[in-house]
This record gives structure tokens, C-alpha cells and sequence, in this order.
């Protein structure tokens, strides 16, 4: 059965019919095209598909896209000013905290969403609100130094260095 989805993604108006069926990760993979969201598990394991729906992080690939409808969705294309980087962008790429580069996007949407709710986290509050996100390339070392960096940065301390 086809319904009928309206909402934002990106700041631009996006509309069209979807299968009841269809999960928000498909969404925006298969119609859309926003392909920076990836499918890592399809069981929510892996956090490789987070995207912002209403500013929360949410694991697209346990969502339907209909349940998306009349909301504002930010997905890693969306995160950054046209041209440039986000400030957590910046610090991932400046503390070397990705290698493969695959669960990056959803990282990086996850660690904003934590920085909105605590913009001066400790260590261990970082390592824990990463829990959902799963690396396979490497320790979490560098890409806790990032969120860490990009909090001061983003509280106006000391700047990322690109």
C-alpha cells in the first residue's frame, strides 16, 4: 500500500509516495539519493544510518518513512553550510578519528545530537553516548579526541585546526 510522505530533509520540502513499508534509511537512499546515510546491519546494531528527525538522533533504518511525515530531517549532507564543514566534520577530519570512512556520517550525526543535549561532556560521557555506533576499523580513541574538540570549539574554546 503507497502513502503519501511530505516533510523537510535538509531544509528543503520533499514529498512523494512511498511504500507503507519503506524504512526512512531507504528513503533517502533509494528516492531521495542522500547516500552520505548508509546501511551497515539493518538491525539498529551498527548506528551507521543516524540521521536528526526533529533534532533527535534516530537509527533511520528502524523508522518507516512515513513516520517521518511533517517532520524536519537532517541527514550528513544537511549538517554542514554549502562549501564548508561542520565544526564536528572539521574535528573528525583534524584528529584522524575515521578510517574507512563507513560509520563516520552516522558518528558524526550522533555526536552532534549529544553535544546539543551536553555541549561540555567528559570523556566517559562521550564514550557512553556513543554506545549505538559501532566502528570496525579502529578504537574509539581518536574519534572521542574529536567530539572532545569539536565541543570546545563549539563552545567558542579553543578552535579545530583543518
Amino acid at each position: 500500500m503507497n502513502l503519501t510522505l511530505a516533510c523537510e530533509v535538509n531544509g528543503a520540502a520533499v514529498g512523494g509516495e512511498v511504500d507503507a513499508r519503506t524504512l526512512l534509511v531507504d528513503f533517502l537512499r533509494g528516492q531521495l539519493r542522500l547516500t552520505g546515510t548508509h546501511v551497515g546491519c539493518d538491525t539498529s546494531q551498527c548506528g551507521a544510518c543516524v540521521v536528526h528527525v526533529n533534532g533527535r538522533a534516530v537509527k533511520s533504518c528502524t523508522m518507516l518513512a512515513v513516520q517521518a511525515a511533517g517532520a524536519r530531517v537532517t541527514t550528513i549532507e544537511g549538517l554542514a553550510p554549502a562549501g564548508g564543514l561542520h565544526p564536528m566534520q572539521a574535528a573528525f577530519r583534524a584528529e584522524h578519528a575515521l578510517q574507512c570512512g563507513f560509520c563516520t556520517p552516522g558518528m558524526i550525526m550522533t555526536a552532534v545530537a549529544l553535544l546539543a543535549r551536553n555541549p561540555d561532556p567528559s570523556e566517559a560521557e562521550v564514550r557512553a553516548g556513543l554506545e549505538g555506533n559501532l566502528c570496525r576499523c579502529t578504537g574509539y580513541h581518536n574519534i572521542v579526541k574529536a567530539v572532545l574538540s569539536a565541543a570546545r570549539q563549539m563552545r567558542g574554546g579553543d578552535h579545530v585546526h583543518v
